[in-house]
């Protein structure tokens, strides 16, 4: 597909996105259809794709650009004329490119970078911590929240009443575990931890009991046990001895002390694994297992103790007994947290994974809704909530003109009212899983998230006049590409019959060089081409045919100059068959007659006649769009630009 000469399409560095904002001026350059452009907007875009080319800034050179620019908008006129800006693959490729515009300005730009800091911090040290926790569904009706707001609460008050939290962990917490752990956890560090919960541990100190915190999973209390700094990883070995499969214990208990009394007499590690361990994973790799970090090993505490326990490479524990059966774990390195420079890029990528960048991202949204003023109609929203019903989560979903222009929210001053979001749910419903309450809700989260994103928006553009200059530039880029799409490069690439017109109407303007009709076969095998030589010289066609076929080789042919391959530069320039080996690849080049230089078919010029007639197309297509579009030029503006850039 043709793409001619498109010069303002979407030229875009993000850093100019960050530029300080300046005054601009009031001055118009020209106007196209009483659409004016403002000086400025061409001195930027002038500028931007002018960066460090003095000899671009003549009087000369800016007049032939402002042509350009002319030409550029008046093709983007068009395409609006034509509502190309209102189609959904449009606003759809649009709303992306502004999304990502906006990044760098929001608070959030940072956020990821900050997160990566925070989180690397809380991998130095460990905390050990127990919860009561009291189940809620993320998508559960405020009726249910409240219910389970209570129990938490209630709880809370009856430890600071002094009643004892591991007993009420192993009575009332819906956690299963806490029925045989007292809610206890262990040690964990970051990342182990759903986010919400995390943030809450690293919040307190020992003794303290953080909380009600909600996560996905409901409310918490936490109360901080101790916190230290990291161990990192530990790799080790292990030998185990299972029980429970119908061994006795005790032959199971004597045979592990057994072998713990050849390691100390001398007996090799590796010749103890290979004869004893009952782990299949490890045995073959000489009982080592993968590093792991605090807490990997939370559902076996005994043996994350006994491993961390361990000072030295060599060192083996003592027999000791968990859940799996009997152990004896040997250290083989300890594995300290890596410094942040050498942990950041696989540390960033788990965290733009991890839940804490939307926890984040929402906490922020909170911060905006204040400053915008945020003020919802609550008996207007649970109106519109109850309007939800089974064809929502069915993707067919639809409520006819809300009855009244009831405000569903203020913002910066604004009504938005509850048919605005009925209209965004038509187009944003679609098939799910979810409750129609629930679904409705992440719906009205979506819109209201729009909005604020929308205002944060409407701020910038008054106070950061670049923002709205690369704003419109991706705009009206797309614009361009649409319409450029339709009228010149598609017509150009297509249009065989007006391709053919115009070579005919322009035949002097292509010639060729001295060129000749050749056939260049080609093998990594020598062999293949020189069969298929003796078969070209008995002028067996049938044979020359069966033996391209079974020998894979390849043929090019047509009319070429030596310029056109390679290979036709290294031969003689004469009829005949010649042969040629370069680069581990055989040739047989067959040239058959040496044609003078003269006018190029249509077939050679091919390439050059689409170019010359797409910017025919473009030339006649542009003196329409003047003769449709008034374009007025500014005099006053265009000695302003002269002055701006002229040097």
């Amino acid at each position: 597909m043709m793409r001619g000469r498109l010069i303002f399409l979407l030229a875009v560095v993000f850093a100019s996105a960050c530029a300080q904002s300046r005054k601009r001026t009031v001055t118009d350059l020209f106007s196209i259809n009483q659409r004016p452009v403002p000086a400025d907007e061409f001195i930027y875009v002038y500028r931007k794709n002018h960066p460090d080319k003095k000899e671009e800034y003549t009087k000369e050179k800016i007049n032939q650009y402002l042509e350009l620019y002319i030409h550029f908008k008046l093709k983007v006129e068009e395409a609006r004329a034509r509502g190309l800006d209102t189609t959904a693959s449009f606003l759809r490729e649009y709303n992306t490119y502004r999304d990502e515009l906006r990044k760098p300005y929001l608070p959030e730009s940072n956020l990821v970078d900050s997160l990566v800091k925070l989180t690397y911090a809380r991998l130095q040290e460990e905390v050990s911590a127990a919860h009561i926790l009291i189940s809620i569904k993320p998508e559960a009706t405020p009726a249910d929240t409240l219910e389970s707001w209570k129990k938490i609460t209630e709880i809370k008050r009856r430890i600071d009443s002094g009643e004892d939290f591991y007993r009420l962990a192993s009575q009332l917490s819906d956690d299963p575990s806490a029925r045989y752990n007292n809610g206890q956890l262990g040690y964990f560090t970051a990342m182990q931890m759903v986010y919400p919960f995390e943030t809450a541990a690293y919040s307190g100190k020992p003794g303290e009991i953080v909380g009600p915190v909600r996560t996905r999973f409901g409310y918490h209390l936490v109360k901080i046990e101790d916190r230290k700094p990291a161990r990192g990883e530990v790799e080790v070995a292990h030998i185990m001895l299972r029980t429970g499969t119908g061994r006795e214990d005790t032959k199971t208990r004597d045979l592990i002390f057994e072998i713990y009394d050849q390691l100390k007499a001398g007996v090799p590690w590796a010749e103890l694994c290979s004869s004893y361990s009952e782990d299949q994973n490890s045995k073959t790799n000489g009982c080592k297992l993968r590093p792991f970090g605090v807490g990997a090993m939370a559902s076996v505490p005994e043996f994350d103790r006994v491993a961390f326990s361990l000072q030295n490479p060599g060192d083996f524990s003592d027999p000791f007994q968990t859940a799996f059966g009997w152990h004896i774990v040997l250290l083989e390195r300890k594995i300290p947290l890596p410094a942040f420079k050498e942990l950041e890029p696989s540390l960033r990528s788990r965290v733009q994974r991890d839940e804490r960048v939307q926890v984040s991202r929402q906490q922020l949204l909170e911060k905006l809704k204040k400053q915008f003023s945020f003020s919802e109609n609550l008996a207007v929203r649970e109106k519109v909530f109850q309007q939800a019903d089974s064809t929502l989560t069915a993707g067919s979903w639809h409520v006819r003109t809300w009855p009244a222009p009831e405000t569903l929210f203020s913002l910066a001053g604004k009504d938005i009212s509850a048919q605005e979001f009925l209209s965004f749910v038509k187009t944003k419903q679609q098939k799910v899983a979810l409750q129609p309450a629930a679904y409705i809700s992440q719906l009205y989260n979506q819109f209201v998230e729009t909005a604020i994103n929308n205002q944060f928006e409407a701020q910038l553009v008054k106070s950061n006049p670049e923002f709205a200059l690369l704003q419109k530039e991706y705009y009206e880029g797309i614009l361009l590409f649409e319409i450029m799409e339709q009228e010149v490069w598609h017509k150009a690439s297509e249009d065989s019959v007006g391709q053919h017109r115009y070579f005919e109407n322009n035949r002097l303007m292509y010639k060729a060089g001295e060129r000749a009709k050749v056939v260049i076969y080609s093998s990594a095998n020598e062999e293949n081409l020189t069969a298929l030589n003796g078969l070209l010289q008995a002028d067996d066609s049938l044979a020359v045919e069966s033996l391209i076929q079974s020998r894979r080789i390849r043929r090019d042919a047509g009319i070429f100059q030596k310029a056109d391959r390679p290979v036709l530069s290294q031969i003689p320039w004469q009829p005949g068959l010649h042969t040629l080996q370069n680069s581990g690849m055989y040739y047989l080049v067959r040239i058959f007659e040496i044609l003078p230089a003269g006018p190029a078919t249509f077939e050679e010029a091919r390439t050059a006649v689409i170019s010359d007639y797409q910017n025919y197309l473009e030339q006649q297509w542009i003196k329409d769009l003047k003769a449709k579009f008034p374009v007025v030029i500014n005099e006053k503006g265009k000695k302003y630009i002269t002055k701006k850039l002229a040097r």
